[in-house]
């Protein structure tokens, strides 16, 4: 899947800047080299050059670098053309080294080229992706750590037990003439739940890591007028949705990003549900409940003010059973009551004031609480996670599961084998060691292009 041809890209933002990056990477760019700058610069030296176009004229002047394989990021030739950061300058450079022989990069196909020519692994490639679309300090925090090798040395050091696990009962196997005695069946177990162990402690990391990488999507969903966009304003401090005694002021969804403790919060403001006669609200109502649908959490929110147990009920059956919700008692400055958290677990509720404020503290600190996030701080002693990872993390823990339940057999030690097998082969998907090509399209498409 290596390709040998030659790949060119702009690697700086759209849009005009002091300066402006080209990205080259192939085989043997002594030819392109010397179409664009009359030879090939010293290795790893900064030097000043013209960039010429096919008649020698000058397009631009920058800083030239270039490194050579295997010592660079894709392990190849690279030649990087620092010059001004004008559009109509880079796309006129870009040209020139598609003229000269390379072909415009496809998403992400830099960093590939890293992973395929065993520069990182797929773990760290991912995270170099997680860096560009960190939202917080934490989490790009978080994502230099996977980018380091932490999460692929705690998965590579999980392999190895797996591996020396697997060696033990191996040999077992090879010799059936011999008894299993005692102090072999005990070492199994005391070996599989050390495994056990260290995978618990991983997919914990892995999951704090994914919550400051992926954030956690919560939907603000009510009647009309119960003071949705107010609460909207007063979370992300700012007035981003207008706020009237109108009903159906909120015609359709508004997504705002707040950080609590580093954790990235998308909030969505949506329509009142209501039975309405207007065509443009029902719009909103109907991208109401898709909103519900894709959120991670729901808050419901209620006039304190007024008893509408019928309308709450209402609401209430649109929202899935599975999702978590907090319900959000507003208004409570009306009835001068104090800020207050009731109820636990599936049921919740949370009093406050969306217009002045109080409580707003108590509701950000639920939502840690009920997304489970446990590190107090941020990005230390986590990993960057995505969804893969976390699915791969619980393949391996549902193959260990099941691994346990033979230790107590002599007779099922195949078995055993077979499914600490299996985990090893769920745990080394996420290094990129076992890897799909269609999995690999998939997790490089999403990168931007010269990166």
């Amino acid at each position: 899947m290596v390709s040998t041809d030659i790949i060119a890209a702009i690697a700086t933002p759209p849009g005009k800047g002091g300066i402006g990056v080209i990205r080259i990477s192939g085989r043997n760019l002594k030819h392109l080299a010397e179409t664009l700058l009359g030879n090939l610069p010293e290795p790893r030296y900064a030097s000043l050059r013209k960039f010429l176009d096919t008649d020698g004229q000058i397009i631009d002047q920058g800083i030239a670098l270039y490194f050579p394989a295997p010592n660079s990021y894709t392990g190849e030739d690279i030649l990087e053309l620092q010059g001004h950061g004008g559009p109509a300058v880079m796309n006129l450079l870009l040209n020139q080294c598609l003229s000269a022989g390379a072909r415009l990069a496809q998403p992400g196909e830099f960093t590939l080229r890293a992973y395929l020519n065993n520069k990182i692994d797929l773990i760290q490639a991912e995270s170099v992706a997680a860096i560009i679309e960190a939202s917080t300090y934490e989490a790009a925090r978080c994502a230099i750590n996977s980018l380091q090798g932490q999460f692929s040395a705690r998965i590579e050091e999980l392999v190895s037990l797996l591996i020396t696990l697997r060696m033990l009962i191996e040999a077992i196997l090879d010799f059936p003439e011999d008894e299993i005695d005692n102090l072999q069946v005990l070492q199994i177990k005391e070996r599989l739940n050390d495994v056990h162990a260290q995978l618990e402690q991983i997919f914990a990391a892995a999951r704090q890591g994914n919550l400051l990488q992926e954030g956690i999507k919560i939907v603000l969903v009510g009647a009309p007028n119960v003071g949705k966009s107010s609460l909207l304003n007063q979370l992300v401090e700012d007035d981003a949705a207008i706020v009237t005694d109108i009903p159906g002021t909120t015609r359709d969804t508004i997504q705002r990003t707040i950080a609590i403790a580093g954790v990235p919060i998308h909030i969505i403001d949506t329509a009142g549900l209501r039975e309405t006669s207007d065509v443009v609200e029902q719009k909103g109502i109907e991208r109401t409940h898709a909103a519900i649908k894709n959120a991670n959490m729901v808050l419901q929110l209620v006039d304190s003010n007024q008893h509408q147990p019928d309308m709450k009920d209402q609401i209430q059956k649109c929202i899935p059973f599975d999702k978590p919700l907090i319900t959000v008692f507003n208004k409570i400055d009306l009835l001068n009551e104090q800020p207050r958290i009731e109820g636990e677990k599936t049921d919740i509720s949370i009093h406050l004031s969306a217009k002045t404020g109080a409580g707003i503290e108590l509701l950000r600190q639920k939502i840690l609480d009920i997304v489970g996030w446990q590190f107090n701080q941020a990005g230390e002693g986590v990993f960057m996670a995505r969804q893969r990872h976390l699915e791969a993390l619980k393949q391996a823990k549902a193959h260990l599961d099941n691994a346990q339940t033979f230790t107590e057999n002599e007779s099922q030690l195949e078995l055993l084998a077979e499914e600490l097998r299996l985990a090893q082969y769920a745990l080394s998907a996420i290094t990129g060691q076992f890897t799909a090509d269609d999995l690999l399209g998939e997790i490089f498409s999403h990168f931007c292009i010269g990166k």
